[in-house]
């Protein structure tokens, strides 16, 4: 599995031309050619990067926040629950180590002489 598969597994359902997504995995270190390697948590932390990334865009297209009706119902909701979605992938993120931080452990010196 490529780079740009594990991403599309990521972004399901969103429809993005193969060059933007590539330019996407650029932007967050990645060759969208190269093979995905599940067991770097550099490799996984970039991908959600990038599906964070791509979400932010769809966040700042204005047309995408409009109130739509549809058989008298209303579809108010996705502005919202993108919004949940870009929050959970922060945070998601922010918790995840690199493979360097992996490396080094746990270890926390309080006292330096």
């Amino acid at each position: 599995m490529t780079n740009l598969q594990r991403l599309l597994l990521e972004i399901k359902g969103i429809d993005l031309d193969q060059n933007e997504l590539a330019v996407y995995l650029a932007e967050n270190d990645l060759n969208p050619h190269d093979e995905y390697n599940p067991a770097s948590a550099t490799n996984k932390r970039n991908i959600y990067k990038t599906a964070l990334s791509i979400l932010e865009s769809i966040g700042n297209n204005p047309s995408l926040m409009k109130v739509y009706k549809l058989d008298d119902m209303t579809v108010t909701d996705f502005h919202e629950n993108l919004i949940n979605r870009i929050d959970q992938l922060e945070r998601k993120i922010r918790q995840m180590k690199t493979d360097e931080q992996e490396q080094q452990g746990n270890v926390f010196m309080l006292f330096i002489s």
